[in-house]
């Protein structure tokens, strides 16, 4: 899937803790004050984040990254009776507007536009493997284009780590990693949920000399919220579902030097399954 979401001004965007550890999100155009919702679990608090930034935005849309509760359980507030919804499938509560692999849209001044795969600033991926309709949204600004851009990744990729695979295998998620790893180094991680201190201790468990969690460990212990503090080449450093081929990876989970990415897949998220750390 190849979307982006272009903000022909200035873009904003804001992580709105929702629930114990989800993530909203304000994805907002500066200057005409348009602002979408990304996964708005309680519409009230990403309201209320705006309200109490004063930033006077006016509500045009909502985006949701797959149809769990915890994601769109905001999408039917008749707050906002009107409002497109996207998502990837109809399973999305209140669903307006379905996005595919290569769609585009426009939502007020936001603007998103298919690109080529061989384009990889430009991109918005479908990443199916913790659900079948999960979407993952790439931002970037079609004028400042000092703007490294963002990438909404819902509970496929996390800070460190990635979602359980309720509808898919490992080799679904593989490729979703993979998908996302080919965005520019720069672009900002804009996860689904804080799961960043535990993923960091797993993390340590997998590759205890990697020198890039020390870093990450930082962030954590100066960050109560991680969200939208790391890259996407970050993440090739220090999250190791996503260095299935590096070889300190496969001895920790015990499996054959030529094991294929997906066997290392599974074997990674079975031992996080059950990792209390």
């Amino acid at each position: 899937m190849t979307h982006r979401i272009f903000l022909l001004r200035a873009m904003k965007i804001i992580p709105v803790p929702v629930r114990q550890d989800n993530y909203a999100y304000l994805l907002i155009d500066e200057t005409s004050k348009k602002a979408a919702a990304v996964d708005p679990f309680d519409v009230d608090k990403v309201v209320a984040a705006a309200e109490n930034l004063a930033l006077g935005v006016e509500l045009v849309a909502g985006i949701t990254t797959h149809h769990h509760f915890d994601h769109s359980g905001g999408n039917k507030v008749s707050r906002f009776p009107g409002v497109p919804i996207y998502g990837g499938s109809d399973k999305i509560p209140a669903l307006t507007n379905l996005v595919k692999d290569q769609d585009e849209f426009t939502l007020g001044d936001i603007h998103v536009n298919f690109l080529q795969r061989n384009e990889p600033n430009s991109r918005c991926l479908a990443t199916p493997c913790h659900t079948q309709d999960s979407i993952c949204y790439h931002v970037t600004h079609a004028v400042n284009k000092g703007h490294p851009g963002g990438v909404f990744t819902g509970d496929t990729l996390f800070i460190a780590g990635c979602g359980r695979f309720f509808e898919g295998v490992g080799a679904e998620m593989d490729a979703a990693l993979s998908y996302l790893g080919t965005l520019p180094s720069s672009t900002i991680v804009y996860n689904g949920h804080e799961y960043t201190d535990g993923n960091v201790a797993f993390a340590k468990t997998i590759e205890p000399e990697n020198k890039a969690l020390a870093k990450l460990d930082e962030l954590v212990k100066n960050n109560e919220s991680t969200a939208g503090l790391t890259t996407i080449g970050e993440e090739k450093e220090w999250n190791v579902f996503m260095r299935l081929s590096n070889a300190t990876v496969r001895r920790s989970v015990e499996v054959s030097a030529d094991a294929s990415a997906s066997v290392v897949m599974d074997a990674l998220r079975e031992r996080k399954n059950s990792f209390r750390g």
